[in-house]
């Protein structure tokens, strides 16, 4: 029994390492081979290829979308920039427009006022003219009248003519 047993320890051992079995072995290897390439390029390869694909044409249209939402918000902001450069274009002549409002709104303002200055000016002028002809003509009738009187006071009779030159030649700053 201790031969049987030797012999049967001697014959069990690792299959893959038994050489009686390698024809089987690599028929089966081969088989398995087959069947594994079969499956992979009928089945497995196309549906990743087709997933791959499909992928591919997803990233190339989020591509092509990405590139058309860029161009248009370009587009968006270059509008967005003229806009805004006419909306301060339009603003400064705005501002410029009611500066020459303003200026020449102004400009009559001072005219109207100088021409009413003027007018005051002139009409004071006259006012005092005529004060200072009245003036003069009040203090020639009061020289006028103190004279006669002194003249009188004094013992003397004198001439209104006389007088009247007297008066006359000394509010001109001529001695009599």
């Amino acid at each position: 029994m201790a031969t049987e047993a030797g012999g049967a320890a001697q014959s069990v051992g690792m299959p893959q390492l038994d050489f009686t079995t390698y024809g089987n072995q690599i028929f089966w290897l081969v088989v398995a081979l087959v069947a594994i390439y079969l499956l992979l390029t009928r089945i497995a390869l196309p549906r990743i290829g087709a997933v791959l694909a499909e992928r591919k044409g997803t990233v190339a249209n989020d591509l092509a979308a990405a590139e058309d939402l860029k161009e248009r918000a370009s587009a968006a902001e270059a509008a967005y920039q003229k806009a805004l450069a006419d909306a301060r274009a339009e603003a400064a002549r705005i501002i410029a427009e009611a500066k020459a409002e303003i200026q020449a709104d102004l400009a009559r303002a001072l005219a109207e006022a100088d021409a009413d200055i003027s007018a005051r000016a002139a009409e004071s002028e006259r006012r005092i003219a005529e004060i200072r002809a009245s003036a003069m003509q009040s203090v020639a009738e009061v020289a006028r009248d103190t004279a006669a009187e002194l003249v009188a006071v004094l013992g003397g009779s004198a001439d209104a003519a006389a007088l009247e030159a007297a008066v006359g030649a000394r509010m001109k700053g001529q001695p009599s």
